[in-house]
């Protein structure tokens, strides 16, 4: 349609190029109204985009619930109706409980994303360790995933330097989770995980969670923290999630004043998120300390 109306108006100008004022008054009315053909196409394929995102998170979500919901279900009506030896019940509520975690898990991820996009909550800010928090996330993810210290390696500065950030303790905890839930998801090969926490520029703290998973293509870097957004060769793997895991570290991060990022080589060669956080200057840091780890 726009090359259509271009072609007819430059041919109108050649046909009547001797009448400048018709010209003058014209050519800028036509301007406007490419332009706004341009932006209404531009406004209508993000609107399409946005409800194809927002259905594939109902879809999600819906599945999310069901799952563990369904298998909680089957493992009740199991123990009602037949005798089994307490061994197998054991087993029964060890299952049970794990799918009442991911049920939770996943309801908790959702009211967190409408929690933080509201832009008139207040946040209670204080004196968090990165160090305590990261520390803690990866003790309870070892534990949850049974993991070994081959599978996942923590890497931090001495001991010495401070690598405290002012904000919400639970919400930075949010966000090392979500990393690490992210890393070990998908990691189908098999989970080689290395956290990183660094100090840059001495301002701020750099928290990396690198992992030799199925990697993310070029094209979907900075559209991954999209909320709702999923990178389509990801499904292929038919792995769940509600596409709300890095909006929320890229939301959180950017609320306590820093930012979120993704680097990958391409797809089957693994992806490193970072984060980054305004330090806290600890005045009674040592120089030499604060040197080695930049």
């Amino acid at each position: 349609m726009v090359s259509m109306a271009v072609v007819l108006n430059v041919g109108w100008i050649i046909l009547n190029w001797r009448r400048l004022m018709p010209m003058l008054i014209g050519i800028p009315f036509f301007a406007l109204l490419i332009a706004g053909v341009v932006l209404n196409t531009i406004f209508l394929v993000r609107e399409v985009r946005r409800n194809e995102r927002h259905d594939s998170f109902i879809n999600a979500v819906t599945h999310e619930l069901k799952t563990p919901i369904a298998s909680i279900k089957l493992y009740l009506e199991t123990l009602a109706r037949r005798d089994l030896s307490e061994e197998k019940r054991q087993e029964f509520y060890g299952i049970m409980l794990e799918d009442s975690e991911r049920l939770l898990a996943t309801v908790e991820q959702v009211l967190k994303a409408g929690e933080v996009g509201q832009r008139s909550r207040k946040m209670e800010r204080a004196p968090v360790d990165m160090r305590e928090v990261v520390s803690e996330s990866i003790r309870r993810m070892k534990l949850l995933h049974h993991l070994d210290d081959d599978s996942l390696s923590f890497e931090q500065p001495p001991v010495e330097v401070s690598l405290t950030v002012r904000g919400d303790q639970e919400e930075l905890r949010t966000v090392v989770t979500n990393l690490l839930t992210n890393a070990v998801k998908y990691s189908p090969g098999g989970i080689h995980i290395q956290v990183r926490l660094a100090i840059e520029r001495e301002a701020w703290v750099i928290l990396s969670v690198t992992d030799r998973g199925i990697g993310i293509a070029p094209a979907h870097l900075k559209r991954i923290f999209t909320r709702f957004y999923r990178v389509p060769a990801r499904n292929v793997l038919r792995t769940k999630g509600t596409g709300l895991g890095l909006f929320l570290v890229r939301t959180i991060a950017r609320q306590h004043g820093g930012d979120a990022f993704a680097a990958s080589a391409g797809e089957g060669k693994g992806a490193t998120v970072s984060v980054q956080l305004p330090r806290v200057l600890d005045r009674k840091a040592e120089p030499r300390a604060i040197q080695e780890a930049s």
